[in-house]
């Protein structure tokens, strides 16, 4: 069953004085993107997190953010008096003029004065360990919402197909006649004419150019084609492959068909149906990139 890309999955969780907070959210995209935003004190887990989000997502772009606040003492981060020392040292030239005023509350916002406390490897497993279980966590809300939405945006994928085959049976009973039609029309005419001047028309003449009309109008190729992307399409749509890409072929290969089916229908009925069948067809190509 095909899957949308749009999911949004959230987890809380406390343990001890800590509290985290992590949300992951995916859009359409034709590939897969992953923005991920940790706390600089976790920063280090990125490319896990990256990893985990693909293991369970193939397209779509995806934003991952975690929050964590903590009312230990222990969260203090550590003033690096060092670099501190070395910008008041920079800095000092300008201190003697009038105006001037050092701000410190704007010095420990400069880059490197302060810094998150040292993390041992058994803090950091730790950390990775709670992130990873709250990632997959929020993964299965997102999985589920993209299960859901799937199965929305197939009901009406399969609608629009049923309506592009009603148009399309319309299109191929039609197609006969049109020769037909012209066969008669053509003798009609070319008797008119002939009336006039008493000459005889000869049979193999019109029989050779109905017959030329007939090849330059026949378009039981493309209409057996369409027929045959419409049942591929419709079991991606049913069946438990990542379809998205492959409906979009589908979608612009039906596309193509029913353009050569207008070029070479020189018929109204015809016509009508063609601007119909497209219509549906940009339907299905709008839905189809919200397709996993």
């Amino acid at each position: 069953m095909i899957r949308s890309m749009t999911g949004y999955g959230e987890v809380r969780r406390s343990e001890g004085e800590v509290s985290y907070s992590l949300e992951v959210k995916s859009v359409n995209n034709r590939y897969f993107k992953a923005v991920i935003k940790l706390p600089e004190h976790l920063a280090v887990l990125e490319g896990e997190v990256e990893k985990l989000l693909r293991s369970r997502l193939n397209r779509g772009s995806v934003t991952c953010t975690l929050r964590v606040a903590s009312h230990s003492a222990d969260a203090a981060q550590e003033i690096n008096t060092a670099a501190l020392e070395s910008y008041l040292a920079q800095l000092g030239p300008l201190a003697g003029r009038p105006g001037t005023v050092i701000d410190l509350a704007a010095m420990l916002a400069l880059p490197g004065v302060v810094q998150p406390p040292q993390m041992g490897e058994a803090e950091l497993e730790k950390q990775w360990r709670i992130v990873e279980s709250m990632t997959l966590e929020a993964l299965e809300h997102v999985l589920e919402m993209r299960r859901r939405e799937g199965r929305a945006v197939r009901e009406d994928l399969l609608n629009q197909t049923m309506r592009i085959r009603d148009q399309l049976a319309a299109v191929a009973a039609r197609a006969p006649a049109v020769v037909t039609e012209y066969h008669q029309r053509l003798l009609a005419r070319v008797n008119e004419l002939l009336s006039e001047s008493r000459l005889q028309l000869q049979l193999e003449d019109l029989k050779r150019e109905v017959a030329v009309y007939a090849e330059r109008c026949d378009i039981n190729e493309e209409v057996a084609r369409l027929g045959s992307h419409l049942e591929q399409f419709e079991r991606l749509c049913d069946g438990e492959e990542e379809a998205g890409r492959k409906l979009d072929f589908l979608a612009q290969e039906m596309l193509r068909e029913i353009n050569t089916v207008g070029s070479k229908a020189n018929d109204k009925a015809i016509i009508h149906a063609v601007v119909e069948i497209k219509g549906l067809i940009d339907r299905l190509k709008e839905q189809v990139q919200n397709v996993e």
